[in-house]
């Protein structure tokens, strides 16, 4: 596949948020339909978690045909250049990590935040290929670390260094798409990797490396599911409705366990080998935004914002949604 690059405005060019995402993103610019004609969802995914299951299991496209409107899934390769695409109306919802938003946000995107779902946990992590030297997170002092700028592995990384005493400005962090610091990885132009499931998981099967540090021992974080605003004050029921058919979904993942892997493989492409190490570990569940999630996520702002890693303060739960009434 051909990775382009495009922009989210001047402001997140200047501040280097995105990453080479698929070719094909380049079919969805445009403006989107008017409400009163709604006939298409765009949902953007990435090659893991609940989005995937729910496509494999079509749960949004059936809670949806009786109003008649259709779905259209649309892949990436990380958060940034989904929530880019998000602020650009070219999707109209998708899931990404806990950092996307945030530097979204503070960029001026055009986001909101509809519900929250499990963390990356273990399945996220910081590792080094099992012959190197570096033995702690500490000891990734001096050294170069691929990860992708403004992505929850972003967020592990920082975290898991302040945990360990070391400042972030005493790393060299290499900001690369998934699919490049793979490359880089391979050919050992990075000492170590921050990078979520599948791509750990590969990396896992491929190298057998060493884990540093994961998200659930480091973090208590959340990811997102997100919506276009416009999107989202126009068509607050369809969203209503594609929540409840992801809830559907968890349930399924969590009451077919030995089928998850499958479904992952089958939409995603991802050897199953890797597909099952990541299924195995991954939570499925989705719930509302809470203060207590809000709180959290603005702590996770606020060290962005501390570091100098996002030009301006935030307010997380100013980019939150409020659902129609009874919902």
């Amino acid at each position: 596949m051909a990775w382009t690059r495009r922009t989210l405005g001047a402001a997140l060019f200047s501040f280097g948020l995105l990453m080479g995402t698929g070719a094909a993103d380049l079919s969805l610019l445009g403006v989107r339909a008017e409400a009163a004609s709604m006939k298409e969802l765009r949902i953007g995914y990435q090659k893991t978690g609940l989005p995937v299951i729910a496509r494999q299991q079509q749960v949004i496209e059936k809670a949806l045909a009786p109003e008649g409107v259709s779905v259209r899934w649309v892949e990436f390769s990380a958060g940034p250049p989904l929530v880019e695409a998000l602020n650009a109306g070219s999707i109209d919802l998708g899931w990404t990590g806990d950092a996307p938003p945030i530097f979204g946000q503070a960029a001026g995107a055009a986001i909101t935040y509809v519900a929250a779902l499990p963390s990356n946990g273990a399945g996220e992590a910081v590792f080094v290929k099992p012959d190197s030297a570096i033995k702690s997170v500490a000891e990734l002092k001096g050294h170069k670390i691929g990860v992708g700028k403004g992505t929850s592995a972003h967020n592990l990384l920082v975290a898991a260094l302040e945990k360990a005493g070391v400042d972030f400005k005493d790393i060299t962090p290499v900001y690369l798409s998934p699919p490049d610091a793979a490359a880089a990885f391979a050919s050992d132009k990075i000492e170590a990797w921050a990078v979520w499931d599948p791509f750990f998981a590969v990396a896992e099967t491929r190298y057998k490396v060493r884990v540093l540090a994961t998200t659930d021992k480091t973090l208590d974080v959340k990811t997102y599911f997100l919506a276009n605003r416009g999107f989202a004050a126009e068509h607050p029921q369809e969203i209503v409705t594609t929540l409840g058919a992801l809830k559907q979904a968890a349930g399924w993942a969590d009451s077919h366990r030995d089928k998850v892997a499958e479904a992952l493989h089958e939409v995603t492409g991802v050897p199953l080998e890797a597909q099952t190490l990541a299924a195995n570990r991954t939570q499925f569940g989705i719930e509302p935004i809470t203060p207590a999630i809000i709180e959290s996520q603005q702590a996770t702002a606020d060290r962005f914002f501390r570091l100098g890693l996002i030009p301006k303060k935030i307010t997380v739960s100013e980019a939150v949604w409020t659902p129609p009434a009874g919902n």
